[in-house]
């Protein structure tokens, strides 16, 4: 599934986040890059722990925890901590794969990366080129979102950024590890969720309503990990 998010952040937020970033070091995004991928990578990131990557990841975090959006769409376990990049100049990521498992750097955990996200902190008229492009049955989805949205989907998928020729595409990457692994199966339970809300709105007090969100939380239980 692949899901925009809006406003996850909002204007006055996004506008910090640029005037930190813009005034940060930025290092060769290939320090966190697997084998594969360090061979189609050309861009700028924080590393891992920068006092910038966590005071503005942690400003992420809590805009993620007050969407419900996300929290119906990604149903999440365990978030890896914000992370943010820097395309310009040419800057791309060719086609790949994210990597399976990460370690968190502060903590050693592992993460199962089930769903990646991308937050975008740059307007789309700043810049050239800079599209997410994402694989799937369907064919390629091309994705360059207005600054404070976000976009989910699946961490199998194949996908790219294709080069920045003008401006900077600033972002906020990172995965979650989902109580549902199958993305086949969270959509499944997004779309019930989403008809739930719906129908609570258009007929209040429908007792089909009460049938359907036990239905849910019974898949839920059957599903979830935690």
């Amino acid at each position: 599934m692949l899901i925009t998010i809006p406003d996850v952040l909002t204007a006055a937020e996004v506008a910090q986040a640029r005037s930190t970033l813009d005034a940060a070091n930025w290092v060769d995004g290939k320090v966190t890059a697997g084998y594969q991928a360090q061979s189609v990578k050309e861009n700028l990131q924080l590393p891992e722990g920068h006092p910038v990557a966590v005071k503005l990841g942690e400003m992420v975090l809590a805009a993620l925890a007050r969407s419900p959006l996300f929290m119906s769409a990604a149903l999440p376990l365990k978030v890896f901590p914000p992370m943010f990049n820097r395309y310009t100049g040419g800057g791309h990521f060719g086609t790949h794969v994210d990597t399976a498992i990460r370690a968190m750097a502060s903590t050693g955990q592992r993460i199962r990366t089930d769903i990646s996200a991308t937050l975008f902190l740059s307007t789309p008229e700043e810049y050239d080129g800079g599209e997410l492009l994402v694989e799937d049955t369907y064919g390629v989805h091309s994705v360059k979102l207005p600054a404070g949205h976000m976009v989910l989907y699946p961490a199998t998928s194949l996908h790219r950024v294709t080069a920045v020729t003008r401006g900077a595409r600033v972002a906020s990457f990172f995965w979650i590890q989902s109580m549902i692994r199958s993305d086949s199966d969270r959509t499944l339970l997004y779309d019930l969720d989403t008809a739930i809300q719906r129908l609570a709105k258009e007929v209040p007090g429908n007792s089909a309503g009460v049938q359907l969100t036990g239905v849910y939380h019974n898949l839920l239980r059957r599903w979830a990990e935690i």
